[in-house]
């Protein structure tokens, strides 16, 4: 007959352990209400593989209970120095508990007692009876309860390996018998128990002792064989101590509980209940491996056909969509080596390192002919003209799909994304892998990963659309984010012309003008010093001149710009070093920043990443177009960017106050709305509610700047403390000035507690086009982490809307180009504000055309406003 199996585990321990496996990465494992997952995941990943790798007949799951414990009251400082559990933890226990319950396993905790302490005295009464007991722990104090007939199994590497614990295995490893593990804790105490143990000794003299003497009580019975040392000495004064801490450690094997083994049978999980709990907390993983499920993940088939110039003709004609791609080695597409290609059917994945055959008639017409589905459209796309190939019916794109449905899912990695999404890769998804060790595999396996790849697109692209469809997000898939992407990769393979002699000849000035600050920086501290240096720096500044600490670092005094501008009525030195950063700033970021990213043919080709931020606006890298400054002497950087072709000009287009139009039309204020529709300065209106003035001759510049600041700190939900610092005045004030801002647009409150309940009540919000923004933290305990959702609740909508609307306006701008048959191109997008490039004759056409179709982008309650300029340079269009 054969042996009965019980299964004890310490759900304490493992549940702690399954929080902190996944702990940096907590925030991604939210569901729709905001409740942490990672701990409730990862425990039952791990009781899913120990009821495998087990198949015990009898479990049970025992938990420490809240309050103290027998050995509390013995020693006050018993676990004294743990600190309180993360709430973050102690929300999931519920639903662990629930797990448990679902799984038919029994869990229990005793009152006065530990988890320790009930598995000790099951296992004692398992063996009794002649059961085999296996213990699950992160805990090697139970490693003393180790038999012929009981293996302690503890967790290695978070809660994936077990290290399997038996009397054998004790003895080769520490030449000790499990029950002497007790004299060890006994000798050297319990740093995470917070037991005392003997001064000074740790596991190694411990174990030599042990060896020597076998146990606490022949030790002490035996202490003057000691020859006279320290130890000794710490030894005899610590024999309370000593003899406390081997209580403490001793695991009670005969507590009171109230469970029999007989009350531990195992008869298998509740599917629907699981079902029921997997929903609830959408863990679409677990959930995909219930009975039932299976059928959602396809089967592979890695099958491939090498193509050559002698088999494109094979290409099968199909009406489905196709998955395609031209697959690069580096992130930047447009001079990372093109490696390869594939072109997947639902039959058969077609695969090929030949990118040149792409450009063969044979394949071209092909994939013009056909529906194709794509990870990265814009990426192909610019690939694909690279080869001067046309893909002219791009219909899917993995990527952005993906990123509408999750925007806080923002990594390009196709692995990563298709796993989030139920599919799974056998295979490393980074199959090149990573930084400066990147390379290409042998064909074999590049080709097979072409084929997984090409499979997964093809599977992924029904449950994508799907789920679209459910979210109400499919037009704005369709209409809005597949043509930007057709819209912005023309803008980048048309890219921008940058003068160069001229940007080296403002760089020249600036590093004059460099020297010129630093002598006087010099000549101010009374000696030289490394100006880079924030140490060197702060040591002068704070030591030699004694200008008042504002703030220290670690490392030393802060010399950070808010604390110079804090110090600049201090000393004129202050000024200089801050003009000194910023010319410096200027002289390595634009000049030789800007430099570096021309391509051979003198232009600047930025990459613009559509899937980036959660609000969905725009971002620019390699390099980043959109931080050229627009104001102050950076501005002068606008200079260099010229047009590609001799009489041509720079055409720029911008939205005037979007955003505060959006939330004048979103919050539905009557008199916002009434200051827009007739082109009532906004700042200046808010000005004379804040100030109580009677007319907007009274306004100064310095109240506009002050109103300027709280409408825009209005909209990203500044507080008055966050107001009263950026516009230099009290707290109190600041508080009145947002009062004022309310009482003179009540709305606008209203607005902000109505997206705040909405974000509680779904767990998100959304744009005027359905773009969605999660909010997993709304409601967190932690105060900070709910308060930056509540103002990401109420800044979303109208930061995100603003977004939409320029992409609305780029898409149809585009499309007028094309009609009008104009020269004129798209070269950039920055925020609010839209550059073009084209013969000097078309500018008032494009003067009377752009703002016409900016203005008419989305019909809202109060007009959009556009202002455009143009002229022989970016910086004469602004």
């Amino acid at each position: 007959m054969a042996q009965e199996k019980l299964l004890l585990i310490d759900g304490s321990s493992l549940a702690f352990r399954a929080f902190y496996a996944m702990y940096t990465q907590m925030d991604r494992f939210t569901n729709k209400d905001g409740i942490h997952t990672n701990a409730v995941m990862t425990f039952n990943n791990m009781l899913d593989n120990v009821m495998d790798e087990f198949k015990p007949q009898h479990v049970l799951v025992a938990f420490d209970k809240s309050g103290g414990t027998f050995r509390t009251k013995m020693f006050d400082d018993y676990k004294g120095q743990r600190q309180k559990a993360p709430s973050e933890f102690i929300e999931q226990l519920p639903y662990i508990h629930e797990l448990l319950d679902d799984h038919g396993i029994r869990h229990y905790a005793l009152q006065d007692y530990e988890a320790d302490d009930i598995i000790g005295t099951l296992s004692r009464e398992a063996e009794a009876r002649g059961w085999h007991t296996d213990i699950i722990t992160g805990d090697r104090d139970l490693t003393q309860l180790a038999t012929d007939n009981v293996t302690v199994q503890v967790t290695r590497k978070g809660v994936g390996e077990l290290e399997p614990f038996t009397p054998a295995h004790i003895e080769d490893t520490m030449g000790l018998k499990p029950k002497q593990i007790i004299d060890l804790k006994g000798l050297m105490g319990d740093t995470s128990d917070n037991y005392p143990g003997v001064t000074k000794v740790g596991e190694k003299t411990a174990l030599k002792l042990l060896h020597q003497f076998g146990s606490i009580d022949n030790l002490y019975k035996n202490i003057d064989d000691l020859k006279p040392s320290k130890m000794k000495e710490n030894l005899i004064n610590d024999h309370d101590q000593a003899i406390m801490s081997q209580t403490l450690a001793t695991i009670d094997q005969d507590a009171p509980i109230e469970i029999g083994l007989d009350d531990l049978d195992y008869k298998g999980p509740d599917i629907e209940k699981l079902r029921d709990l997997y929903t609830r907390l959408d863990m679409r993983q677990a959930l995909k491996k219930l009975p039932g499920n299976e059928a959602q993940q396809p089967k592979k088939n890695l099958h491939y056909v090498v193509l050559t110039d002698a088999n494109l003709g094979q290409l099968p004609k199909t009406n489905l969509p196709v998955a395609f791609e031209i697959e690069m080695l580096d992130d930047n597409y447009h001079v990372s080596p093109q490696i390869g290609f594939f072109i997947g059917t639902k039959d058969e994945t077609y695969v090929s390192t030949d990118v040149t055959l792409l450009t063969l008639k044979p394949l071209s017409t092909w994939l013009a002919g056909h529906e194709l589905a794509v990870f990265d459209a814009k990426r192909n796309l610019v690939a694909a003209n690279r080869l001067d190939l046309q893909l002219p019916h791009i219909g899917f794109d993995v990527l952005l799909a993906s990123y509408l449905l999750n925007p806080d899912q923002n990594s390009n990695d196709f692995g990563q994304i298709a796993e989030d999404h139920d599919y799974t890769l056998p295979l490393d998804a980074d199959v090149y892998g990573k930084g400066a060790k990147r390379q290409v595999p042998d064909d074999e396996k590049l080709f097979t990963h072409f084929a997984e790849k090409a499979q997964a697109i093809l599977a992924l692209r029904p449950h994508l659309l799907k789920d679209l469809d459910d979210q109400d997000q499919t037009k704005l898939f369709a209409d809005m984010e597949m043509p930007l992407a057709k819209v912005l990769a023309r803008m980048e393979i048309a890219g921008i012309v940058l003068d160069q002699p001229k940007l080296t000849e403002m760089g020249d000035q600036w590093t004059s003008t460099m020297h010129v600050l630093e002598e006087k920086i010099y000549g101010e501290a009374g000696l030289k010093f490394n100006l880079n240096s924030p140490k060197q720096l702060g040591e002068v500044l704070f030591e030699k001149l004694n200008l008042p600490v504002i703030k220290k670092t670690k490392t030393g005094y802060s010399t950070s710009v808010d604390v110079l501008e804090q110090l600049k009525s201090a000393s004129p030195i202050v000024q200089d070093i801050l003009d000194y950063r910023t010319v410096a700033k200027l002289q390595s970021t634009y000049v030789a920043g800007l430099l570096k990213a021309v391509l051979p043919d003198g232009k600047i080709h930025t990459r613009y990443l559509q899937t980036l931020t959660a609000t969905g606006r725009l971002s620019s890298v390699d390099p980043n177009m959109q931080n050229i400054p627009a104001r102050d002497e950076g501005k002068q950087v606008r200079q260099a960017f010229v047009p590609s072709q001799p009489g041509w000009q720079i055409f720029s287009s911008d939205y005037s106050q979007i955003e505060l139009r959006v939330l004048a039309h979103i919050s539905g204020d009557k008199n916002m709305q009434e200051a827009f529709k007739e082109d009532r300065d906004i700042h200046a209106n808010t000005a004379m509610k804040i100030f109580d003035l009677d007319s907007p001759d009274q306004v100064t510049p310095d109240m506009r700047r002050q109103a300027k600041a709280t409408n825009f700190g209005i909209v990203y939900g500044i507080s008055d403390f966050g107001l009263a610092k950026n516009i230099g005045i009290t707290r109190p004030q600041a508080k009145a000035f947002i009062d004022g801002y309310f009482a003179q647009y009540p709305k606008v409150h209203d607005y902000m507690d109505n997206m705040v309940k909405t974000a509680r009540e779904k767990g998100y919000v959304e744009t005027l086009f359905h773009r969605r923004r999660y909010l997993n933290d709304i409601h967190s305990r932690n105060f900070n982490l709910r308060q930056f959702a509540e103002r990401t609740a109420m800044n979303t909508p109208i930061q995100g809307s603003a977004a939409d609307i320029i992409k609305v306006a780029m898409i149809r701008m585009q499309q007028m180009l094309d009609e009008h048959h104009l020269q004129s191109r798209m070269l950039l997008q920055v925020h609010d504000e839209l550059i073009f490039e084209g013969p000097a004759e078309e500018m008032d056409q494009l003067a009377a055309l752009v703002p016409k179709v900016m203005d008419s982008a989305v019909s809202l309650d109060v007009p959009l406003k556009v202002e455009s300029h143009y002229g022989n340079t970016w910086f004469d269009a602004k």
